[in-house]
């Protein structure tokens, strides 16, 4: 236990060296601090965003599921990346087009600006949207890593929250957005590593491809059946088109989300976000196939029972089958997944306090000061009790791509709402999300379906009564 514990600081270690060497190119501004001067390579971009969006969710949740769902699992992934590359095919141009238009440094404030308007209660509306859910989904990532400690060394659960609360201070506070987007290349190779390893070893260990996928077909009659009507809830004949529909969905959201979305804004051109994308999608398809395969696997070599919690099933099964050394090695990749989302939340939320609740560029020692508010009260929620990581993640994620996403949309296809029906869009996305959630029904389908739905059926309504401005060229 000595030899894995001493593995995992060390590259833990790594990850917190690369983040303050960014110090050395700091420029002492918030903007620098936030958006990193817009002078982020497009492949540094990409992994990052990767990085980013495979969070604890990917490590602990995604497989966790998996280990319960079986192969319909798969139409997360599915979903998923046809929804998010749908929408940035039109979108991350334009928003990086954008950025350097208004100026702004924050995603709320590049919205709220997109026309050259300044639509100050719109973004102060949308900062502590950002700040109640960017901080709950912080939340969320520590608690994925203390999980995986508890499990492996016996650690109490609120150590690695602690852990990772520090680490996100010390490279945040050395180099703002520029550490969190280093930090996360490397966190990136780490994280694809580790899943690839313990897919590897696992698949050996079953005996080959094979058997492996024989004793698969033994789990259940459904367990291996591609189409989700197998999945809890999922009865009825409209169910498993709703559910892949509503992963679709959550795609879409991707570009509701202002710490995906900050690193292409702080790309160092609109001309590079093409190529920022090619690095995104191969590293996430590559990472997603890993996740679900690793998932499925686990369910073979860790016996279902009331006991075990099935979001631990990575942890639980590197330290039943790699030699010390290597549980190390994955084990800092699933804390790497957590940090390399936690410090990009904290970041968005520290401008969501700040500059967007001002409306205007602060000094930098209040955005630090905000950042070290931010971590506590994401520590603090971590702490407070043992939430699941898989259910805070999909209801931040869809509250946040129901509130942004389609007013994105609407932008990119040349409308120009007024800050009145901006702010309606919003509202009503919320609570299409908060009702969503109170009906057992539909707690299977994804819950920001529902919000982006109406946010736009709003748009729709107000565009036919005359209540929105004219499209581009019209």
């Amino acid at each position: 236990m000595t030899t894995t514990i001493i593995a995992f600081l060390l590259c833990l270690a790594g990850f917190v060296l690369v983040g303050v060497l960014s110090h050395r190119y700091a420029q002492g501004s918030s903007s620098d601090y936030l958006m990193a001067s817009n002078s982020v390579k497009p492949w540094l971009a990409g992994l990052s965003a990767v990085a980013t969006n495979n969070s604890g969710y990917m490590f602990i949740g995604v497989i966790g599921y998996t280990y319960t769902t079986g192969l319909p699992a798969v139409w997360l992934m599915v979903g998923w990346l046809v929804g998010d590359f749908i929408m940035s095919s039109f979108v991350h141009r334009r928003l990086r087009e954008r950025t350097d238009s208004t100026g702004q440094n924050t995603f709320p404030g590049v919205l709220a600006n997109w026309h050259g308007t300044d639509f100050r209660h719109y973004r102060r509306l949308a900062g502590l949207v950002c700040f109640i859910f960017l901080g709950s989904y912080a939340a969320a990532q520590l608690n994925a890593g203390s999980k995986a400690l508890h499990v492996l060394f016996d650690w109490p659960l609120w150590a690695g929250a602690v852990i990772g609360a520090f680490i996100v201070i010390a490279y945040c506070f050395a180099g703002g957005i520029r550490a969190a987007i280093w930090t996360d290349a490397a966190q990136a190779i780490v994280m694809i590593v580790a899943m690839f390893l313990m897919l590897w070893v696992a698949v050996d260990h079953l005996g080959g491809l094979g058997a492996t996928w024989q004793q698969l077909n033994e789990v259940s009659p459904d367990y291996m059946d591609v189409w989700p009507g197998a999945v809890a809830g999922l009865a009825s004949p409209w169910g498993p088109a709703l559910f892949i529909v509503g992963w679709l969905f959550a795609g879409f959201s991707v570009v509701g989300q202002p710490h995906i979305m900050i690193r292409f804004m702080s790309l160092e051109s609109a001309a590079s976000t093409n190529r920022a994308r090619i690095y995104y999608y191969t590293w996430y398809v590559a990472f997603y196939l890993a996740a679900n395969s690793v998932g499925l696997l686990s369910r073979l070599l860790i016996p279902e029972s009331d006991s075990f919690d099935p979001e631990l099933a990575l942890p639980t099964m590197a330290l039943d089958l790699l030699p010390p050394v290597l549980v190390g090695l994955v084990l800092a990749g699933v804390f790497a997944a957590t940090i390399s989302t936690g410090d990009s939340l904290v970041l968005a939320c520290s401008a969501a306090v700040t500059e967007d609740a001002m409306g205007k560029t602060q000094k930098l020692w209040r955005v630090k000061t905000a950042t070290l508010t931010v971590v506590a009260l994401a520590l603090g929620i971590a702490l407070s009790g043992p939430q699941n990581v898989f259910d805070l993640v999909v209801i931040s994620w869809g509250v946040l791509g129901a509130s942004f996403g389609p007013l994105l949309l609407v932008y990119v296809l040349g409308y120009r709402p007024g800050e009145g029906l901006a702010i309606v869009m919003v509202l009503a996305a919320l609570a299409a999300v908060y009702g969503w959630t109170r009906i057992p029904l539909l707690a299977e389908y994804y819950e920001g379906m529902f919000g982006i739905v109406v946010a736009l059926a709003v748009f729709a309504g107000a565009r036919m009564l005359g209540l929105c401005g004219p499209r581009k060229g019209e």
